[in-house]
């Protein structure tokens, strides 16, 4: 074999490489971090108002891992009117869940011994007096 052919060869080499790459990036699924993304970004004014109210609160929530279980900790919870809590896992939509939040005690406690562990957003939003407030906590189990 002389040079030519092994130039030639070398740029077809390289040239089936990048269309190799370029069908393995088209095929992989990239989703956004929520289906609503657009939508919440638009909104956002509300959760700033939201974050600013929940900073002016005297006595703020407290969300933690004790033994497996997720715990709710607020003395203001008996005041709350609707509220709900939110975990959040970045790496895997499927294991996002909704709990509601009970006003009937000061703590709320959740099993998480059906979610694999690793890490979670723990979400918290509520209404109380007539405002609403955001809570976000990053939690590892």
């Amino acid at each position: 074999m002389n040079w030519g052919k092994s130039i030639v060869l070398a740029f077809v080499l390289f040239a089936l490489f990048i269309g190799v790459l370029v069908t393995i990036s088209v095929r992989q699924d990239v989703p956004l971090v929520s289906a609503d993304y657009y939508e919440q970004e638009l909104k956002y004014q509300e959760q700033i108002d939201r974050m600013k109210n929940t900073n002016e609160l005297p006595e703020k929530p407290s969300i933690q891992v004790v033994n497996g279980a997720l715990v709710v900790e607020y003395p203001g919870m008996a005041q709350i009117t609707s509220g709900e809590l939110e975990l959040f896992r970045p790496s895997d939509a499927k294991l996002d869940r909704k709990y509601a939040l009970s006003p009937d005690a000061t703590v709320q406690r959740i099993d998480l011994s059906g979610l694999p562990g690793g890490m979670y957003k723990a979400r918290m939003r509520w209404s109380q007096s007539g405002k609403e407030y955001f809570l976000e906590n990053t939690i590892y189990f």
